[in-house]
């Protein structure tokens, strides 16, 4: 390294991003340094730009916000032996314990000491440059583009609802809600084999392109029944899976009417009221499976593999690119564009 400070983007209090000037990180031992390429704003992010806070994590000081990203490594700590510096990496950020009973079972994703970028209090990488353990690093295909890379935080959300559902190439799915993580979530399912795939939103830009990324049907919850088009266009068979990604209270009551008997119904969006009615005797009597979703684990090298062996373009989210000296800009797309933006990147050093 010839420099010794970056620029950075702070979230300084709600609504206040500002460029700042502070160190590069030292990586300590077990540490890779990490030149930022591009990287995604998530919704997390916006809300934390809007609100200054999600459920108990609140932003209490300067933050720089940011999760979603790859980048290159330029430094090594001495005892870093599975990547080496001009490797191109993708970054799962949260960074686990590796030693409690979560870890251990491999559901590390509720290790109760996670580490994880841009949760108050932790930094995340609006910036330049980022440290990261090395065992939280992931080589990229040299046909695997950066952007794809950090398109990997929010697509193993999406892969791992998937794995909560069991899907098989056998069932049919319905994706409640066509943000990212629902866009993502339809590729994922396509990555299982699943080839009969519906959804629902409400945005016309977001309907053209779920269509376009290979959704059988998308159905306008404020001008149809959705049960009873589901009924229709999948000849009385219905649906096996629903992936709820809006967080509307509506949404996730309706997939209990709208999921077949012995259905898995994956709530994957965070409602804005932490109590929603649920029809508790149709779940009995179906005998449905409710599951909740909580990031992911274990979904970095399968995608990678499967993003490897395929066609599919997961880069079709993307809607908007933008500098790191315009981060504010891309934030404010992102909170208030919601008829034409999905994926906003920004691209530190650009």
């Amino acid at each position: 390294m010839t420099k010794n400070v970056m620029e950075a983007a702070v979230l300084n209090k709600p609504l206040d991003i500002e460029m700042k000037t502070i160190p590069i990180p030292v990586p300590k031992e077990d540490e890779a340094l990490i030149r930022v390429h591009c990287i995604g704003v998530c919704g997390s992010d916006v809300h934390y730009y809007e609100h200054g806070r999600i459920g108990r994590y609140v932003v209490e000081q300067p933050i720089i916000l940011g999760h979603e990203l790859a980048g290159e490594v330029v430094q090594v700590g001495a005892s870093v032996s599975n990547i080496a510096v001009g490797d191109r990496v993708a970054v799962e950020p949260g960074v686990t314990c590796g030693r409690c009973e979560a870890c251990k079972s491999g559901r590390y994703n509720l290790c109760p000491d996670v580490v994880f970028m841009a949760t108050p209090p932790v930094d995340g990488a609006w910036a330049e440059y980022v440290a990261v353990r090395s065992d939280f690093l992931f080589k990229l295909p040299d046909a695997m583009t950066y952007e794809q890379g950090a398109l990997l935080e929010p697509l193993s959300v999406g892969l791992h609802a998937m794995n909560r559902a069991r899907v098989t190439p056998s069932d049919r799915i319905l994706v409640t809600g066509l943000g990212p993580i629902g866009l993502l979530a339809v590729q994922a399912a396509q990555m299982f084999g699943v080839s009969e795939i519906y959804a629902t939103d409400v945005v016309p830009f977001r309907q053209e392109l779920a269509k376009e990324m290979g959704v059988t049907h998308v159905i306008d919850p404020l001008h149809e029944d959705v049960t009873q088009r589901i009924h229709e266009l999948t000849e009385g068979r219905g649906i096996t899976v629903v992936i709820e990604s809006s967080g509307n209270a509506s949404a996730l009551s309706n997939a209990v009417k709208t999921v077949n008997r012995g259905g898995r119904i994956v709530l994957v969006g965070l409602s804005a009221s932490s109590e929603v009615p649920l029809d508790v005797n149709a779940i009995v009597d179906g005998e449905l499976d409710v599951l909740g979703l909580f990031r992911y684990a274990n979904t970095y090298p399968a995608a990678i593999q499967a993003l490897s062996r395929s066609n599919i373009d997961i880069e079709k989210v993307i809607t908007h690119k933008y500098p790191l000296s315009e981060t504010k800009a891309a934030v404010e797309a992102a909170r208030t564009q919601k008829d034409s933006a999905i994926k906003v990147m920004i691209y530190p050093g650009q």
